[in-house]
């Protein structure tokens, strides 16, 4: 009797070995989880996939200073920049530390390896003294926000009389 008992036991191990794959509701044959840790076929999976970069702003500088300027001159600077990462770069926003700066920015996409600019414009009315201001880029990039530097010397307007 143990004998069938043991017979019956094995009989069932191997039968289920070769049952047929269990079947999703949508008629897709369910994945082992054998494949999710089974280094080899994650390594292919990754290869065979297109992933692109995401993109990344370079600035070929993201400070200048406009030297000694007089209070009540407006000047303005171009921040160069190329999409060094591997899809379409989207600015969502450009914004001034203060009134006083005022950014403009590519409103389409640039493409990978395409060139922008930023061009950043400071009204030193009313404001004499050393001066620093900022703008800051948010878009879909990595990092997601990128600091823009301008600076100067305002020399105080000589009162008339």
């Amino acid at each position: 009797m143990k004998k069938a008992n043991w017979l019956i036991a094995v009989l069932l191990i191997v039968s289920a070995c070769g049952q047929p794959k269990e079947k999703l509701p949508s008629g897709e044959e369910k994945l082992s989880p054998d494949i999710v840790t089974n280094t080899a076929t994650a390594s292919e999976q990754a290869a065979s996939s297109e992933t692109k970069t995401p993109p990344e702003f370079t600035f070929e500088t993201s400070n200048h200073h406009f030297g000694e300027i007089e209070e009540g001159e407006k000047v303005s600077y171009v921040f160069k920049f190329t999409n060094t990462g591997g899809s379409d770069l989207v600015i969502a926003s450009a914004q001034g530390s203060c009134g006083c700066t005022v950014p403009e920015y590519p409103k389409e996409p640039v493409k990978p390896n395409q060139k922008g600019e930023i061009k950043v414009t400071f009204d030193s009315s009313g404001k004499p003294g050393m001066q620093s201001k900022t703008v800051t880029l948010v878009a879909n990039s990595v990092p997601a926000t990128k600091v823009l530097t301008i600076s100067a010397e305002v020399k105080q307007k000589k009162p008339n009389g």
